[in-house]
């Protein structure tokens, strides 16, 4: 089983999607987590409403930072388009997905940001 880190600044959409995501679909393949480089304490509510929508709740996950995980070493590290405001994690692999960030943008660019995260997800099981 392969242990990814989802990290995007907040770590209150798009890491949060994907790890729903990577947690519904990896199976037996993935191991999966999510942090922020400044988490915003809280999952938007919009991420859930859309992730809700495809039968997946995130509902009762939290916003954490990289203090608060209690594994350190992953396989894969993908960030969602943060850049330099993500600082480095170690890991064998790192990936930028660069993912615009939904936050304030309605609901229909939630489900397209939502989409998108899911077959780079899909992919990403594919690959290992």
């Amino acid at each position: 089983m392969k242990k990814v880190l989802f990290v995007c600044v907040e770590n209150s959409c798009r890491s949060q999607i994907a790890e729903g995501f990577a947690k519904a679909l990896g199976g037996v393949k993935l191991e999966s987590y999510s942090a922020g480089s400044k988490p915003s304490g809280k999952v938007n509510p919009d991420a859930i409403k859309v992730m809700r929508e495809i039968g997946i709740d995130i509902s009762a996950v939290k916003s954490k930072g990289f203090n608060d995980l209690t594994v350190k070493d992953f396989d894969y590290v993908i960030t969602m388009g943060c850049r330099d405001i993500c600082p480095f994690v170690p890991a064998k692999e790192h990936i930028d997905w660069e993912i615009e960030d939904p936050k304030g943008k309605g609901e229909e660019f939630f489900r397209k940001i939502r989409d998108l995260i899911k077959e780079k997800v899909e992919s990403l099981i594919r690959e290992v």
